[in-house]
C-alpha cells in the first residue's frame, strides 16, 4: 500500500514540474498536501498489582530532609512556634511536704506515699487470698482500730476482708473506700445525701 502511493507521489511530482517550466510557477490547484502519520505503539495497560505482585508496596521519601528543616521540626521556629527550652512559670510548692511540682498536676513526693500505701496493701491481699485465685469479689481494707460499719449479714457475702496491722495513715481518708456509684433505687424522692 505504502510503494503505490509513494508512486503516485512521485508522478504527481513530475507533473508539477512539467507544468512549473511552461507556466513559471505552479499552478495552486495542483497543489498536494500529504501527511504521514505513523502509528504509535499503544502503551499496555497494567495495573499496581502487575508492578508490586505478592510483595508490599510502602510509602518511602523521595528526597531526605535537609538540616535546616530537620532543625526547624526539631525546635521550631522564632518567628512562628519556638519549641526550645523555656522557663517554666506554673511551679508551685506543695502545701504537704513543701516540694515543688506543676500546677495542675499531683506532687511527685506525695504520690510516691501513696504508690507504697497501695503496693503494701496489694501484697497483704495476694498474701491472704492466694496469687493463683483471681479477685471477682469486694475486698474491704481495714486498719488498727477499725470496726466493720454496721451493715446487714446480706451486705457482707462474698466480701473480703484485709486488716492491716498499723494506723491508717492521715491523708488515706475512709471516703477513698466507697464506691462512686450508687444502687439503683426505686423511690421518687431526691435527696441530697452523702455530699461531703
Amino acid at each position: 500500500m505504502i510503494p503505490r502511493v509513494h508512486h503516485l507521489k512521485n508522478i504527481i511530482k513530475n507533473f508539477e514540474k512539467n507544468v512549473l517550466q511552461i507556466f513559471g510557477f505552479p499552478p495552486r490547484e495542483l497543489a498536494l498536501a500529504y501527511t504521514y502519520e505513523k502509528k504509535l505503539p499503544q502503551p499496555k495497560k497494567f495495573s499496581i498489582k502487575d508492578i508490586v505482585g505478592d510483595g508490599i508496596l510502602l510509602a518511602v521519601p523521595k528526597f531526605r530532609r535537609t538540616v535546616e528543616k530537620r532543625w526547624k521540626r526539631k525546635f521550631g521556629s522564632p518567628e512562628y512556634v519556638w519549641k526550645m527550652l523555656v522557663p517554666k512559670t506554673n511551679i508551685i510548692v506543695c502545701n504537704d511536704c513543701g516540694h515543688y511540682h506543676e500546677r495542675g498536676y499531683i506532687c511527685g513526693h506525695c504520690y510516691k506515699k501513696v504508690e507504697e500505701e497501695t503496693k503494701e496493701i496489694q501484697d497483704k491481699i495476694q498474701e491472704k487470698l492466694g496469687n493463683l485465685k483471681p479477685i471477682e469479689s469486694e475486698v474491704i481494707v481495714l486498719y488498727n482500730g477499725e470496726n466493720l460499719p454496721e451493715q446487714p449479714k446480706e451486705f457482707w457475702q462474698g466480701k473480703r476482708i484485709i486488716e492491716m496491722k498499723k494506723d491508717r495513715p492521715q491523708w488515706f481518708s475512709k471516703n477513698l473506700l466507697q464506691k462512686s456509684t450508687q444502687q439503683p433505687s426505686e423511690s421518687k424522692d431526691v435527696k441530697p445525701t452523702d455530699l461531703a
